[in-house]
């Protein structure tokens, strides 16, 4: 009899728990993965210098690094500053012209990093008009360029930066491009706010295209400020995350559920030193 009582709850049970509450507690932290950083936030600091510019890194508690080397070091000589700091560099970037002409180039500069993945965050096109014609160049660039860089042992993923979101034959030139690169040479990488300044949902494109994506870049984007098709806009509609128009708790619920390991935040602002504590803050204080 305890069995059977014990079955019931089991099989009942199963039908009314909310899929997510078998993994997540309340009051659990939505924000589940090591603090990364993309580099490009530094931008305006890496000329006071590479190791001041790590200090300040290390000081806000990030973990992880995804970028380039800054200027000034060897590549030995970086990997050594982000070790003493306890920084890891999971990803670097590559232009597309570099994946297109040369991918094993690309790989033998990624292997050098020590890097798993290597990104690329932008296709030619011409500005707002990005077209089939630019998906399908990108579309074999990325496959024949992935396929080269997993025989090295590397992952590729390209950035998702808003313009590819065009109309396309009742979808859109994203969902394209998706559909026709081999998922075995070709992750994604979810940029929030660029997806959102291009029309689309980014909680919704995560759920739709679930271990395709492999991380996310982390921003916010001031609230009212005009959105087009371009991937292009002013510092001054980059905000501190919470503070923007995007739903954070929505996209970090989806992202823990399909199982995202990396996510940096990305500052484009010209505040970054003062918007980075607000957007960590943030991060920590959101909850199941």
């Amino acid at each position: 009899m305890k069995n059977l009582i014990l079955a019931f709850f089991l099989f009942f049970g199963s039908l009314t728990l909310p899929k997510e509450s078998l993994a997540q507690k309340k009051g659990d932290p939505m924000f589940q993965v090591p603090l990364g950083i993309a580099a490009y936030t530094f931008r305006n600091q890496w000329e006071n210098g590479v190791s001041e510019t790590l200090d300040i890194i290390q000081e806000m508690g990030f973990k992880e690094y995804e970028g380039g080397v800054p200027n000034g070091v060897s590549p030995d000589e970086f990997k050594a500053m982000l070790n003493s700091r306890g920084i890891s560099m999971p990803s670097t970037g590559t232009g597309f012209e570099q994946l297109e002409s040369d991918p094993q180039a690309v790989a033998d500069r990624a292997k050098a990093l020590g890097v798993k993945y290597v990104m690329c965050a932008w296709i030619p096109h011409q500005r707002g008009q990005f077209s089939k014609e630019d998906a399908d160049r990108a579309i074999e660039a990325f496959n024949k360029g992935g396929k080269v860089l997993k025989e090295n042992g590397l992952i590729f993923k390209y950035h998702v930066h808003g313009y590819e979101f065009q109309p396309y034959q009742g979808e859109t030139l994203f969902d394209y491009l998706v559909k026709n690169t081999n998922p075995e040479y070709v992750a994604l990488q979810m940029d929030v706010m660029w997806t959102h300044f291009g029309g689309a949902d980014p909680a919704s494109l995560l759920e739709k295209y679930g271990n395709r994506w492999v991380s996310l870049h982390l921003k916010d984007f001031r609230k009212g400020a005009p959105k087009d098709m371009t991937g292009l806009t002013g510092p001054e509609n980059d905000v501190p995350l919470g503070e923007g128009e995007l739903d954070f708790p929505s996209i970090l619920r989806e992202a823990n559920k399909i199982g995202i390991k990396h996510m940096f935040i990305e500052d484009e602002s010209d505040q970054e030193l003062e918007a980075l504590p607000k957007s960590i803050a943030y991060l920590k204080s959101l909850r199941y």
